[in-house]
């Protein structure tokens, strides 16, 4: 029996890593597809190359700019900020979320002001931070925090609410308080949300991060992005584009597998 039930886990895992490569080979055919067209697209003059460069010369820029040194500081200070405001966010998200959840009256309260500043444009806030917090790294991080702490909020007080009612009642039933139904219950089937949040926060943080660096920031990859534009060179700003695409890929992976060792 035993060597029956491996056997059919073989198969299943053999069959999941097939479709795992299949993927992956599909994916990589795409992104290889649409460079190769944009290169021709820019080559024989379809496109503005002006406007949107080709992929040879954006490579070449991204090339320069680290053989010399001048990526890297830009580079440095964006990610930074943008695991401070992602780590923080989550934190503070979690935490105000944990709040609510405890104080029903609280929740109450606070419900449609939260609506409200999840619909606001957070780039409107941008000048208040730069006044209260000065232009620099905190202003950034408050742009970013503008963004991540509340939908962290929302979606993990929600997970929290939707948690099966019947396991709270046999708690409940065997003298469980409060804390020991959030600490045996809540938290714990909690956990895929708060992993699945991680991953949204990551896009979140750096859009955070970027917007932030637009209105205040003298070095860094948003600041990059601005100077292109400034100067009317699009490579510059189209290879930075790649480098934040690339990095915050890297960033989605790793909590991406993060959430399936804690699955």
């Amino acid at each position: 029996m035993q060597d029956a039930l491996q056997s059919i886990y073989q198969s299943h895992r053999k069959r999941f890593k097939k479709k795992q490569r299949l993927v992956l080979s599909v994916q990589i055919v795409i992104l290889i597809a649409f460079f190769a067209m944009w290169e021709i697209a820019g080559r024989l003059k379809w496109i503005d190359v002006l406007l949107f460069s080709y992929p040879s010369k954006v490579f070449a820029q991204i090339a320069r700019d680290s053989l010399d040194g001048s990526l890297w500081p830009h580079l440095g200070i964006t990610v930074g900020e943008t695991i401070v405001g992602f780590l923080l966010g989550t934190l503070f998200g979690t935490g105000l979320a944990m709040l609510l959840w405890w104080w029903d009256f609280l929740a109450k309260v606070v419900d449609p002001y939260m609506v409200v500043l999840n619909s606001m444009p957070k780039v409107a806030l941008g000048p208040l931070f730069i006044v209260s917090f000065g232009p620099g790294f905190m202003a950034i991080v408050a742009t970013t925090l503008s963004i991540t702490v509340i939908i962290t909020t929302l979606v993990v007080y929600q997970s929290f609410r939707e948690v099966d009612p019947n396991f709270v009642k046999v708690v409940r039933v065997f003298g469980g308080n409060k804390r020991t139904v959030f600490r045996k219950v809540i938290l714990p089937a909690s956990v895929p949300a708060i992993v699945s949040t991680l991953k949204v926060n990551v896009g979140l943080a750096w859009i955070g991060v970027i917007v932030g660096e637009f209105l205040v920031a003298k070095i860094g990859l948003g600041y990059l992005i601005v100077y292109g534009f400034q100067v009317f060179n699009f490579t510059l700003v189209l290879s930075t584009l790649i480098v934040i695409a690339v990095v915050a890929t890297a960033m989605y992976k790793l909590v991406a597998y993060i959430e399936r060792k804690l699955a």
